[in-house]
């Protein structure tokens, strides 16, 4: 579905798709597992969060250097640009690469050489936002904000990511409180396996402006008032919610009655090349399972821009909701 549309909460490690990641491999000497991309493709059936990971993770060994990150952002926004979207806020794992002794460095000058370029070539607007990996350390998390001062003119805000139970927000206070300091903007991931708590630590404890997921804010009616009243904004990523197995089936899914609780809801595609689809892909999905109208499906593209980074640009703003007022369903 091309209506037009904001991408907040895309991780570009989890666009890369078997094809590219078997190019990749052959160009960096890497060795997979795997017969072919068809037989990678396969392999993309995940119990929980945690099987997704291992394999995420796994995959990432094809990237080496500044210009496999840039084609991996570049093939991301081709697609994006060809599903509505006008505007990305895309995530990314440093710590994955640091780990693999691929340098922080290396990764967003990557990608900065890709974003930097995309509203030129598909007329996208594009912020980099760093995210921390829960289940390591604080202290880990702090050296990688560290290593990222020299790239902060790359970089609008941090967030935080992976596995989510048993590393609750409040374990990265002080991280977030730096980040802060840098002039960063911040947002997390909470309540995707985590408990409402986790979703209430993250506005309260690390500040954040956004939340991704939420998914589970509804089993919580004060939170749920809470967020309609503060218009804190949610990125929901409904078909990874069914891949992982958060929700049975997208038909369970709640976002439509998030929507009639005054939730400031957005549609997301979070890691598409795992996960059967990308944003308007997902738009289409859900207006199919949940029984959308166009009414609110232009209203979730709204939300989107409300909810995007775009404070310092309002006029960009109006002009992408304009957009969003001015699509025709029927040409779709």
């Amino acid at each position: 579905m091309s209506l037009p549309k904001a991408e907040l909460h895309l991780h570009i490690e989890g666009t890369l798709e078997p094809e590219l990641a078997f190019a990749l491999a052959e160009r960096n000497g890497v060795d997979l597992p795997y017969a072919g991309a068809e037989d990678l493709r396969k392999a993309y059936l995940f119990s929980d969060l945690q099987s997704f990971l291992d394999l995420y993770y796994g995959l990432m060994a094809v990237l080496r250097t500044p210009e496999d990150f840039a084609e991996l952002a570049d093939a991301y926004l081709a697609r994006a640009a060809a599903q509505g979207v006008r505007h990305a806020e895309i995530f990314f794992d440093p710590q994955a690469h640091t780990a693999r002794d691929v340098p922080v460095g290396t990764v967003i000058e990557g990608l900065a050489h890709a974003l930097d370029r995309s509203e030129e070539r598909h007329g996208i607007s594009t912020q980099l936002i760093m995210c921390f990996l829960r289940d390591e350390s604080a202290e880990s998390a702090m050296a990688t904000l560290d290593s990222a001062k020299p790239f902060l003119h790359h970089i609008s805000g941090v967030g935080l990511d992976s596995a989510e139970v048993g590393h609750p927000p409040a374990k990265f206070r002080e991280v977030y409180a730096a980040a802060e300091s840098l002039g960063l903007r911040k947002v997390a991931h909470a309540g995707e396996e985590g408990p409402p708590a986790y979703i209430t630590e993250a506005l309260d404890v690390l500040g954040v402006e956004r939340i991704d997921h939420g998914l589970r804010a509804m089993e919580d009616p004060g939170l749920v008032e809470r967020l309609a009243r503060d218009r804190i904004p949610l990125t929901l990523c409904p078909l990874s919610n069914v891949r992982l197995r958060a929700v049975d089936t997208l038909e369970d899914h709640p976002l439509r009655a998030m929507m009639d609780a005054g939730l400031l809801v957005t549609v997301n595609s979070d890691d598409p090349a795992y996960f059967g689809g990308y944003v308007g892909d997902t738009f289409h999905a859900v207006r199919e399972a949940l029984s959308l109208s166009q009414d609110q499906l232009r209203e979730l593209a709204r939300n989107s821009f409300r909810a995007a980074f775009l404070d310092h640009d309002e006029q960009r703003r109006e002009r992408y909701l304009a957009e969003v007022e001015s699509y025709d369903f029927d040409a779709d």
